[in-house]
């Protein structure tokens, strides 16, 4: 991981090797936290960050379910972001916020545990690899079921259900594959170790639907649109597991991923990116970094620090106020 200068936290900006938190802190302990994976492209109009808005709105959503009070508006959270990135000089970048209870209070209920709220921003390259998005990458079944709305939240992307992924991508890696793919508690596929599917059939795409226990990709929805704009019909059902390998053609898509055509399944040949995976691959890629006029309203546009009639910068106290 590259370093970069500061990080926000609880308000204010601290020096990043200061952004510590106690051993004894709640979410160390029981995983009680939520996050955002969210980018940042450099655009014509300068750096702008994919999709903001609906990342902190899931954000919010994520930790009312999990009854984390965040102290913090989504607007507060987007505007020191935005100061986070112009602080940093960076162009393009990953950003991550979390709010997780911290330390005060130990045990399962702790409502008297603070929640801490950071936001991290940092270069960081494409998850599966620049070689993986132009041709495609190899991924494996896991043995590992992805995580049952009967026991936890799949709609919320909260930190200690990363562990069911993490067992996942393990298992993957060792295999000797890229990725992985979770089945569902009944054995219908779901998604990837940290990516939503899609597999091509019979000219039409297809991804799973809500009820396979996906998380709501903000990528996803992104992706449905382009390729409904694009012409294509898309559907949104259940997917068998055989259905991975005699598919036309597969990708993954998510944030850190972005779009990522899948060209193994358990040994089974897809071949290269598809022409339909690459049409709304390149897309997909002009909506991120600006180039596609019809999606520039899903860019966040980081302005320059306004300067002062005396040429100086104004004082960024509103920002780090907590």
């Amino acid at each position: 991981m590259e370093k970069t200068e500061w990080i926000w936290m609880n308000g204010e900006f601290v020096a990043w090797d200061d952004a510590q938190v106690h051993v004894l802190s709640h979410g160390l302990h029981y995983g009680t936290g939520v996050f955002e994976g969210i980018r940042c492209y450099e655009t014509e109009r300068g750096p702008a960050v994919f999709r903001h808005r609906e990342h902190l709105d899931r954000l919010v959503k994520s930790a009312e379910l999990y009854y984390l009070p965040l102290g913090h508006t989504a607007d507060e959270i987007r505007e020191a972001t935005h100061e986070l990135i112009r602080r940093s000089g960076l162009r393009s970048c990953y950003i991550r916020p979390l709010a997780f209870r911290g330390y005060g209070e130990m045990g399962l209920h702790a409502p008297n545990a603070p929640v801490d709220v950071m936001v991290a921003v940092w270069p960081w390259g494409a998850y599966l690899g620049e070689e993986g998005k132009r041709r495609g990458v190899r991924a494996k079944v896991s043995s590992w079921r992805r995580i049952s709305p009967a026991g936890l939240i799949p709609y919320a992307k909260a930190s200690g259900q990363y562990l069911n992924s993490i067992l996942a991508k393990t298992e993957a890696a060792q295999s000797g594959y890229d990725e992985a793919i979770l089945l569902d508690e009944n054995g219908i596929v779901c998604e990837g170790s940290g990516e939503n599917v899609f597999v091509v059939r019979e000219g039409k795409l297809v991804t799973p639907g809500h009820t396979a226990s996906i998380l709501d990709g903000i990528s996803r929805k992104s992706v449905i649109q382009i390729a409904g704009d694009l012409g294509y019909t898309v559907v949104e059902r259940d997917i068998a597991r055989a259905e991975l390998y005699v598919a036309e053609e597969m990708f993954f898509c998510g944030t850190a991923a972005e779009l990522v055509p899948v060209r193994e399944v358990d040994g089974h040949e897809l071949g290269g990116p598809g022409e339909i995976t690459k049409v709304i691959q390149a897309k997909f890629e002009d909506a991120l970094h600006g180039r596609a006029q019809e999606y520039r309203e899903w860019l966040d546009v980081v302005e320059p620090a306004r300067r002062s009639s005396a040429g100086t910068e104004p004082s960024r106290a509103a920002v780090e106020a907590p």
